[in-house]
């Protein structure tokens, strides 16, 4: 009985004593709760940080991309100065003085009589070296002032057609240096073949 009465007497404060601890794991369940809570927040704030800078990044690194595209764009243009740029004209000209010239000059050598077959044949060889280059200085220069063929700026534009005019005007004077010097042989041969001639009649006569 007397034991029973003590251990029925010590069973409030064991009551006592279960709720004290259920409540203080509680109390660590709420403060663990509300860390874990945290630190979710936490990690929610920092991926949207990086989410915020990862689209920023991205928006700036597009609107470079347009810009640059908009630029290289931009040099396929061509702008009315250039393509009314004198030279250009000037280009024209020059080719057309150059077919011009070295066709009337091979026509006049063929029907001369002091060149030899194998010397005409060096003839053409010359002008259609010259003529072939020359076309090659127009493909250029419609590559130069043709929009959408190549990405250069106005000034690289001007730069190379003045780059080909001086290209195509040293290939007309060494046409025309080159018909004056074959001209010269020519009349040298002439008067070669005039004093064989002058002194072969000489010599008949003193016969």
């Amino acid at each position: 009985m007397i034991l029973s009465l003590s251990l029925f007497g010590l069973l409030p404060a064991f009551q006592a004593s279960a709720q004290a601890d259920e409540i203080a794991q509680l109390v660590l369940d709420i403060e663990k709760l509300a860390q874990f809570k945290q630190i979710l927040s936490d990690m929610k704030k920092g991926y949207q940080i990086l989410e915020g800078g990862y689209n920023t990044v991205k928006d700036i690194s597009k609107g470079n991309f347009n810009l640059h595209k908009a630029f290289l764009d931009g040099l396929m243009e061509v702008s009315p100065a250039v393509r009314n740029y004198r030279r250009v004209a000037d280009i024209t000209d020059c080719q057309i003085a150059l077919v011009k010239e070295y066709k009337q000059a091979y026509e006049r050598f063929r029907k001369d009589d002091n060149f030899s077959a194998v010397e005409l044949s060096y003839l053409s060889s010359v002008y259609d070296k010259l003529f072939n280059e020359s076309l090659r200085n127009l493909d250029e220069l419609l590559t130069v002032i043709t929009a959408g063929k190549a990405r250069m700026s106005d000034d690289e534009r001007l730069q190379a057609i003045d780059r080909i005019y001086t290209d195509m005007e040293d290939k007309l004077t060494f046409l025309r240096q080159f018909n004056n010097n074959t001209t010269i042989l020519a009349v040298q041969r002439a008067k070669e073949r005039n004093d064989a001639q002058t002194m072969r009649k000489v010599y008949e006569l003193n016969k």
